[in-house]
């Protein structure tokens, strides 16, 4: 009988039909529990921008390696996890582990042709550059140039004082091998010791998508917006630190809840980690990626905190995602108990928008339980759709995967483009559909 059903039973033993007419309490109950039900969604949605705010602030430092920005995020999701009365695993939330990575908590500026440039919104610098401080002549190479073996080497072969400047071209004129050949070139001179040059500038028409990195490279690589420039580049002015870390210690958050049913477990995951600091002024905020999945995460341990799960059901918030699933790969060669045991996980990652539905990975490996999915949101029409995808190694769900784990992979599809930029932020992330998400991955969790 549903909770509902329960409390009629109820309220019709305790008053005899005589004295109250059930039709009028059955339609104030149902009203009474729908307001309620409503005011618990708006609670979650609450909750998650809450969430979402406090993993994107200043303090959090982009939830990256300046300033202790992973360490400040993972104390913060441990507090919640104590909140909630999540148990651990070991004397603390935290499996720590170690890492390189390459960070720029420093100096930050580009000026070309005496203009200085914004970090993050005009430039990027290449996640695995070096740091150079220093004023340099240019050497222009065009896709033409790049096409030609003479024209290229023959500029660079005398540009050890100099940076290449590698301009933007149109695509849709080359054919695929052409590309490929250009974009060959192209890694060359950024990447490989036997460019002669002093650093890299890569001028693009496309948006600027920043990632991390766990090495450092030869050559110093920069790309800029030609929107950010008025003529072509002749001087370039530099001051760019870097500070390698090679034995960097983060953290995954563990915490679990314990069901009636403990031989089997049910994992939820996501990661918190972000791109951090691009110099000492300019934050990646990552609200979509991933504060986003991290609410829906933490949104679960308060459902589950209140209402006792059948299964013990268990909850990781990992580290260092963004340099190469490092943290769940970490977790995985040193699981805190056997792999075997897990009935299914999920991973939730970019969960902040839906105008589209979204999309499930692996949901055809796991068909039935994709059919599941699909099956109770049509039931209640909650998203608009839920669209199937096969195996991707793209979040930390894949090293579970890897080693037999049945789980998906889920994010939410449309809305913002926004993504590994400074643009993704709280106030401009729209939630659109997430009480409707939240909804069905409760029905489906308990459904599993």
């Amino acid at each position: 009988m549903s909770t509902q059903g329960s409390i009629l039973f109820s309220i019709f033993e305790f008053y005899p039909e005589t004295m109250i007419n059930k039709q009028f309490v059955t339609s104030n109950l149902i009203f009474i529990l729908f307001v309620n039900y409503q005011i618990c969604l708006a609670q979650q949605v609450s909750y998650a921008k809450e969430v979402i705010s406090m993993l994107c602030s200043e303090s959090m430092k982009g939830r990256g390696y300046v300033d202790n920005g992973d360490k400040n995020a993972a104390k913060y999701l441990a507090s919640e996890f104590e909140k909630a009365g999540l148990k651990k695993y070991t004397k603390t939330y935290f499996q720590t582990f170690t890492t390189p990575v390459n960070s720029f908590p420093g100096k930050m500026s580009l000026s070309v042709n005496g203009k200085k440039l914004r970090p993050g919104e005009d430039f990027l610098i290449d996640p695995g550059s070096p740091g150079i401080s220093g004023k340099f002549s240019a050497e222009v190479l065009t896709a033409e140039d790049l096409l030609s073996k003479d024209g290229w080497m023959t500029k660079i072969k005398n540009a050890s004082s100099r940076f290449v400047v590698v301009s933007a071209f149109d695509k849709t004129k080359y054919s695929a091998d052409q590309l490929k050949h250009i974009n060959d070139i192209i890694s060359f001179l950024k990447y490989s010791k036997e460019n002669p040059a002093k650093g890299v500038l890569i001028l693009t028409t496309e948006k600027l998508t920043w990632s991390g990195s766990t090495e450092v490279f030869f050559k110093p690589c920069f790309t800029i917006k030609t929107s950010a420039l008025s003529d072509s580049v002749a001087s370039i002015e530099i001051a760019a630190e870097n500070k390698f870390l090679k034995n960097y210690q983060t953290q995954n958050v563990i915490g679990y809840l314990e069901g009636s049913k403990k031989d089997s477990l049910l994992v939820f995951t996501a990661h918190y980690d972000h791109l951090g600091m691009m110099g000492n002024e300019t934050m990646f905020p990552g609200a979509n990626d991933n504060a986003s999945g991290v609410s829906l995460l933490l949104n679960l341990v308060k459902h589950f905190s209140a209402i006792k799960p059948a299964y013990t059901v268990v909850f990781i918030a990992f580290a260092a995602e963004e340099i190469g699933l490092v943290g769940s790969k970490y977790f995985t060669d040193h699981s805190l108990f056997p792999l075997a045991k897990i009935k299914f996980l999920l991973n939730f990652d970019l969960a902040g928008t839906g105008d589209d539905g979204i999309q499930v990975v692996n949901g055809k490996i796991y068909q039935k339980k994709f059919d599941l999915m699909t099956r109770l949101n049509d039931q209640d029409k909650l998203l608009k759709q839920i669209k199937i995808r096969g195996e991707a190694c793209n979040s930390d769900h894949c090293m579970f995967h890897t080693k037999g784990v049945p789980c998906f992979f889920i994010y939410t599809l449309g809305g913002i483009q926004a993504y590994h930029d400074i643009y993704d932020r709280p106030e401009t992330l729209p939630l659109t559909d997430y009480q409707d998400y939240f909804t069905l991955l409760v029905k489906f969790i308990e459904n599993l």
